[in-house]
């Protein structure tokens, strides 16, 4: 890991913006990222745990995990929306 622990921390968590993120990085350097709908609550949108932060290297394997987090954070939000819809009918 070419970062410190809190550059990664402020690189992922900026990344999320206007949403709360919360990033924890233990002795190991496995990680834990959660993502918040909003400031005021503690609803999860997202939380991944054991991402193994020895593989974020540089910027492209650093922008890879963000992207897949949204990506994942996206299908999560899509996936809800479905269940939201077929519980209405």
């Amino acid at each position: 890991m070419f970062l410190s622990a809190l550059e990664l921390r402020n690189i992922i968590e900026s990344s999320f913006l206007p949403k709360r993120c919360q990033c924890t990085l233990s002795p190991d350097l496995s990680m834990t990222v959660k993502v918040y709908s909003d400031r005021q609550t503690n609803h999860l949108d997202l939380m991944v745990t054991g991402i193994n932060a020895k593989q974020l290297n540089g910027c492209r394997e650093i922008n890879d995990l963000i992207a897949g987090l949204r990506s994942d954070m996206h299908q999560q939000t899509i996936a809800q929306t479905l269940h939201t819809d077929r519980k209405a009918l």
